[in-house]
């Protein structure tokens, strides 16, 4: 991250930061890819904007369709038991939307999907993400046993859309698509190949707010459902996340991430918060949170 910032900074001192479209022209010239690395300051320069115009980012990149939105959590790889128990334990709080991380031995990942599935009820939704880790014998062999399941949705099973697309047309399973939806052009071509009915959509894999919203946009106009997250993240990436969840219609969203609740330290008094599985986007004008200074500590760099 910090090698690929020493890039971008100097690029954008001087520069608008209201300007986005600037912005990322300037991000693109100086760096190639390193997505990652122009996320965070995209999404700063969308709450500076939105604090200089008085209205949150929600307003400015779509407008606020919904008050609130369903989050999901992601259940630990392991057995049968252990992840049917952490997903009960999550759903009395609230969440009905749940991740289950496979990738391992194909026949025992398939028990337990099927398992936390007989577990739940019809309020629940189930996705078995295999983060691209299996390989495409054992992705068709987990997919041929979990077939037929309600409410269960297969993501990513393996790492290309190649290799996707063969495992789908053994399963009748719905799929999403996460580690190759990184633009607008492999979104489009995963479409055309008829490879998914949503995809999990992250701000770092695609450089920020700004074009997190023209993958956003042009997924609701194809009839493709979507998750929205990061990686990883807090306070700032939580709020990020939930404005972009908020000015989505509510059809097209599959649901939304709190990374502020998977961790410890909060920059941003740990908001936005969630409530009874359900996260709601900040009315404060910019991304609508406070970072607090001491918390996140003196900079590590600067630039004249």
């Amino acid at each position: 991250m910090h090698p690929a910032i020493h890039e971008l900074a100097p690029a954008l001192i001087g520069a608008d930061p209201t300007n986005l479209a600037d912005i990322n022209r300037r991000m693109a010239e100086a760096l190639m890819g390193h997505n990652y690395a122009k996320s965070p300051l995209d999404v700063a320069c969308w709450d500076i904007f939105g604090k200089a115009v008085g209205r949150p980012v929600v307003d400015l990149i779509g407008g606020r369709l919904a008050d609130d939105m369903p989050l999901y959590k992601a259940v630990p790889l392991g057995n049968a038991e252990s992840m049917v128990a952490f997903t009960l334990e999550q759903r009395s709080h609230g969440i009905h939307h749940f991740q289950l991380k496979v990738g391992n031995d194909p026949r025992a990942d398939a028990r337990a999907s099927l398992a936390v599935v007989e577990a739940t009820n019809d309020d629940d939704l189930i996705l078995a993400d295999a983060n691209g880790g299996w390989r495409r014998q054992d992705a068709v062999v987990a997919a041929r046993i979990m077939n037929g399941a309600e409410r269960l949705y297969l993501e990513q099973p393996c790492p290309t859309l190649a290799e996707c697309l063969l495992v789908r047309r053994n399963t009748t399973l719905p799929f999403v698509l996460d580690e190759v939806i990184t633009d607008v052009a492999a979104l489009v071509a995963a479409a055309e190949a008829g490879g998914m009915e949503a995809i999990n959509l992250k701000l770092n894999r695609v450089g920020g707010l700004t074009k997190a919203k023209l993958v956003r946009d042009v997924a609701v106009e194809l009839g493709i459902r979507l998750t929205i997250e990061d990686s990883w993240g807090g306070d700032l990436t939580s709020a990020a996340v939930s404005h972009l969840g908020a000015s989505t219609p509510p059809h097209a969203l599959f649901a939304v991430s709190f990374m502020n609740d998977w961790t410890d330290n909060h920059l941003a008094g740990y908001q936005p918060r969630s409530v009874d599985g359900r996260g709601r986007a900040p009315v404060t004008p910019g991304l609508g949170v406070t970072v607090d200074p001491e918390v996140l500590g003196a900079p590590v760099a600067s630039w004249p």
